[in-house]
């Protein structure tokens, strides 16, 4: 494949996450994984004046808790259909928010322009996770600090994502797995000497306590929306979401496992 193809096919792979990501009713799911964003904002010892980056910040779980912390804070996302309920959960919770349409690849900022770089379950949907990585560490200050939060390979989320994902066309060669960040040996090799690691795991469970409903859950969560209309048409969603409603009973039901990925980038 030539570079100018892939160049076309990474376009179109991006345009198509952004619509997926748009699709459902991500918020009332941002809603059941809110702590992450505390953990990410607590590891990453954001405090009053930090300039801080939330990358794939959805509706802004870490963002807004990294402004309730002091921070000064950006979140960047690829689907900015998003931003409306993050401005009305930063404005719920008395605080400041600049959301910014934008590529977790392509970040549209200066060299060390944050002193903090966060991401709940955001920059792992990145298809070239070496250069998400690389994008963080560039923007971040020396001295600076990331917190960031990946579902792991072997977890109930992973394990729901496969279940419908077998029922969908493959991802394109240069998409990777988003679970890999969950995996410590890959994310080592993401960030090699550039930062110094902490990694440590974390689990949650779903919140609200009354989205108890597999199929409710199918109905809000972007990805599964999108599988929902590309696979009715062709009579292959009730096969799809049989299989699904089994995985997403687990995830409802167990403590979903994160790994935590903290760290000072090396002067």
């Amino acid at each position: 494949m030539s570079e100018a193809s892939v160049q076309v096919g990474l376009e179109e792979f991006k345009q198509r996450a952004r619509r997926t990501w748009a699709l459902g009713n991500y918020d009332v799911v941002a809603d059941g994984i809110w702590a992450a964003g505390g953990v990410v904002t607590g590891v990453a010892g954001v405090g009053p004046g930090d300039e801080v980056l939330d990358v794939a910040c959805g509706t802004g779980n870490a963002a807004i808790q990294a402004a309730q912390a002091g921070g000064k804070v950006t979140g960047l996302d690829l689907t900015p259909e998003l931003f409306e309920a993050g401005r009305r959960r930063a404005a719920e919770a008395g605080v400041e928010v600049e959301f910014v349409e934008g590529d977790a690849e392509a970040l549209p900022f200066s060299d060390e322009s944050f002193d903090v770089v966060l991401s709940t379950f955001g920059v792992m949907f990145a298809p070239r996770h070496a250069v998400a990585a690389s994008e963080i560490v560039r923007v971040l200050r020396p001295g600076g600090r990331i917190g960031i939060a990946a579902w792991v390979p072997d977890g109930v989320v992973a394990r729901f994502m496969v279940a419908l994902g077998r029922h969908l066309p493959p991802p394109p060669p240069f998409a990777q797995s988003p679970m890999l960040w969950g995996d410590r040996d890959h994310v080592r090799e993401l960030f090699g000497g550039d930062i110094d690691l902490e990694l440590a795991d974390a689990e949650i469970p779903l919140r609200p306590e009354d989205m108890r409903d597999p199929d409710m859950f199918l109905e809000v969560f972007p990805p599964a929306v999108a599988a929902r209309s590309l696979l009715e048409p062709q009579d292959r969603w009730e096969v799809a979401a049989a299989s699904a409603r089994e995985a997403v009973t687990k995830m409802l039901n167990e403590p979903m496992a994160y790994l935590v990925i903290g760290g000072t980038k090396v002067a």
